[in-house]
């Protein structure tokens, strides 16, 4: 009776939303009932009994996070070609992972990145270093979940953001502390199918509605059926026109795009949480099959992505641009109550000016208006529906899928955390004779707590999503990255110049981000910034500083014990090193 109380108060679009989220939380919760961890196998690596496909649907789900749901479209559609950098960097980041790096990961035999430089690197200290870097850099990354779950709460169920927070740390915490890595990879799956159907619906409907269409990734190249113009032609002149620069022009440096597009493709190849993936499944062959499947999986999103930015973008302009603000539709009044659109009237008319026109740029724009209206962009593929009047039940299922994708990721990063702590630092450096009890009771609580951890900053982030996820790619390229490609690689790497690459890769790019994104961030530092490159970028710097510690120190030093260069010969070539071994 209650429900259907509350039902009937709500409007459509908030009674979709709700309908569908509670059916797809009800199925995540179900799933961790059912796949609940009751060993320590169970919770870091699922027994490393995950089917191939199941496991790549899972990874898939576990990558594709709220920064590739919620705000790499939105990126794309207000930076234009720009924005093609973060296409490149995670899909180009994936294929490097997978064909580079998880079968020989996975042949390690590992729980943990931690896991593997600890031993690899022979040191305790090594191993330390290799958790605190995995804590900091999956904090970076959750954080962006965290937001992207408040954004969709406080919009489509019409409460606080910071409640809409609460409610997602409290399912995460539910199914990631109950289920661990197996119940989290299950509910991953069904996460992937909430999430990709939601993502490629509405592009499926808006490109036969603007193009005649219903392929996105061709449609948006097609014309414009209102106008006859092709699409991105008649965006390109309408962006002009308002001052925003033609769209498919890029205004970014290329050194920056450079360093951008590799600190998120290196990056991703020293992102915990992915790498953990590789370890689910019984055999090394089946972590490239895995690999393939989840390629195949995330390419589906990926490239509708770009087809939604197009879409979104001329949908806002032609929506939004010297319209009467009295005369807009329902979505923007909602929108506004989020705070994620913001209309200043500066010239008192009641007409949107939505133009590139700024204070410090008037002088190139003498014949518009200084612009009045500012669009959060990690809200233009939740508003994209809503702006091209679509049917509720696809306003509300796009919903349910930025929910599951920053959900998915959320709990994958939360397991690192989790595992770090328990299984890296305390089990195997600070109480050995922990028993396995112990261990995973241990590895409960820590998730609890990142989960406590995540939400704050969730509530309080730094920027938009996707440039906070960019961030932990640029933290992992510069610490990880080098201390993994070192240690399958070259033998002749070595404890002391794999651990001083680490800290001072780490310490260089947290401190560039943390000055101009916190101390020091206005706009007109950009020219204070190392070579030109945004703090999005500088991981590739750290990269660099961190390959050219470990290499040069690692020379100068000892180098490993032979029964390191051995394991190394045994990860690499395991019948060659060891004819007597089965591959795994």
């Amino acid at each position: 009776m209650l429900d259907s109380l509350i039902l009937a108060q709500m409007d459509p679009v908030q009674s979709w939303t709700l309908g569908i989220a509670l059916v797809t939380f009800a199925i995540y919760i179900g799933i961790a009932i059912w796949s609940k961890a009751k060993s320590t196998g169970e919770f870091y690596v699922a027994g490393k009994g995950v089917p191939s496909v199941a496991n790549g649907m899972a990874t898939a789900a576990d990558w594709m996070s709220a920064a590739s749901f919620i705000s790499m479209a939105g990126l794309i559609s207000f930076m234009g070609r720009d924005g093609s950098m973060y296409l490149m960097g995670w899909t180009g980041g994936y294929v490097l992972l997978a064909l580079l790096l998880a079968p020989y990961l996975r042949r390690f035999g590992k729980f943990t990145v931690p896991d593997f430089i600890g031993d690899r690197y022979y040191s305790n200290t090594a191993r330390i270093v290799a958790v605190a870097c995995a804590v900091f850099v999956s904090f970076t990354y959750v954080c962006g979940q965290m937001q992207g779950v408040g954004i969709v709460f406080s919009r489509f169920l019409k409460v606080d953001k910071e409640a809409g927070v609460l409610i997602g740390m409290g399912l995460v915490f539910f199914y990631a502390v109950m289920g661990g890595m197996k119940g989290i990879t299950y509910t991953q799956v069904a996460q992937y199918c909430v999430l990709i159907f939601a993502f490629t619906v509405p592009a499926i409907f808006i490109a036969i509605q603007m193009t005649g269409n219903f392929i996105p990734q061709i449609g948006f190249g097609g014309e414009h059926l209102a106008s006859g113009e092709y699409v991105l032609d008649r965006l390109d002149g309408v962006s002009a026109e308002l001052g925003f620069g033609a769209y498919t022009e890029g205004v970014k440096g290329k050194l920056d795009i450079f360093c951008i597009t590799a600190a998120l493709m290196l990056g991703t190849a020293g992102l915990p949480h992915v790498i953990v993936r590789f370890y689910t499944v019984k055999k090394v062959k089946a972590a490239r099959s895995s690999a393939f499947w989840a390629l195949l999986f995330i390419a589906i999103l990926y490239t509708v992505a770009p087809a939604v930015a197009v879409f979104a973008r001329t949908n806002l302009l032609d929506t939004v641009s010297n319209q009467k603000y009295e005369e807009m539709p329902s979505w923007f009044k909602n929108w506004e109550e989020t705070d994620l659109i913001t209309f200043d009237d500066k010239n008192g008319d009641g007409i949107i000016q939505y133009t590139g026109k700024t204070e410090k740029n008037a002088a190139d724009f003498p014949e518009l208006e200084i612009n009045e209206l500012t669009v959060n962009r990690d809200i233009m593929v939740l508003a994209n529906p809503e702006i091209a009047k679509l049917p509720n039940w696809v306003i509300g299922l796009v919903a349910a899928g930025g929910l599951a994708a920053a959900l998915s990721t959320a709990a994958g990063l939360l397991l690192v955390i989790s595992t770090a702590v328990a299984h890296d630092l305390v089990k195997k450096t600070v109480k050995p004779d922990l028993s396995e009890k112990q261990e995973l009771l241990l590895a409960r609580i820590a998730a609890g707590g990142a989960v406590v951890v995540a939400g704050y900053f969730g509530m309080n982030p730094p920027d938009y999503v996707a440039a906070v996820v960019a961030f932990a790619f640029g933290l992992a390229a510069s610490s990880f990255f080098p201390a993994i490609i070192l240690g399958i690689f070259w033998k002749r790497a070595n404890l002391q110049g794999v651990v001083t690459g680490m800290i001072v890769g780490l310490l260089f790019t947290a401190s560039y981000i943390i000055y101009f994104k916190f101390i020091n961030p206005a706009d007109n530092n950009k020219e204070n910034w190392l070579f030109g490159i945004s703090p999005e970028g500088i991981g590739t710097i750290g990269m660099i500083i961190n390959f050219v510690l470990a290499i040069g120190i690692s020379l100068a030093t000892k180098p490993p014990p032979a029964e390191v260069q051995r394991l190394v010969d045994r990860v690499r070539f395991p019948r060659k090193a060891f004819a007597d071994e089965a591959d795994d």
